[in-house]
């Protein structure tokens, strides 16, 4: 018996080590400190993308440290959107334990005082009808990624959409 019981017991703990190292891809992406908090995909107003009048500095992305002990350096995180739009933070800006960061559309002087970077990109990002954010870490890893659509994922229809408290 005892050897039948030690062949079950190697069975079972195969298999829960199989389970373990098949689990979808999309478990490791909230292995991040850094998460996708939300997104103002669509700014308030008629859009406008001149740079001097228009709108999208209203349009952003929140990007908050959920880790309760670590600085995280954004600087080498990457933005994308589904269609391979993206942003690379190339400053080093420091997000300490809750503390957050807006990045906005337009351009603007990038602040840590008031936690917001700056695309200088007056383009719009974000599609108004249905978008994905995807949250890189520098070494490529996917931090973050959420799906959106205006009818399915805002239903207030203001245009912002919380992924994370």
């Amino acid at each position: 018996m005892r050897i039948r019981t030690a062949a079950v017991a190697t069975t079972a703990v195969a298999g829960a080590l199989a389970a373990l190292t098949a689990a979808p891809a999309q478990a490791t992406e909230y292995s991040s400190a850094l998460k996708v908090r939300g997104v103002q995909y669509d700014a308030p107003g008629s859009d406008s993308n001149r740079c001097t009048t228009g709108n999208t500095d209203e349009e952003y992305l929140t990007v908050k440290n959920y880790s309760s002990s670590t600085t995280v350096n954004l600087r080498g995180y990457v933005v994308k959107d589904a269609a391979g739009n993206r942003f690379v933070f190339t400053a080093n800006h420091y997000l300490q334990p809750g503390d957050h960061v807006k990045l906005r559309g337009g351009n603007g002087t990038d602040s840590d005082r008031y936690n917001v970077v700056y695309r200088d990109n007056c383009n719009f990002l974000w599609n108004n009808d249905k978008d994905t954010i995807y949250l890189y870490k520098p070494s490529g890893a996917r931090a973050d990624v959420h799906a959106y659509t205006r009818s399915g994922s805002d239903p207030d229809g203001n245009g912002y959409i919380t992924f994370h408290k």
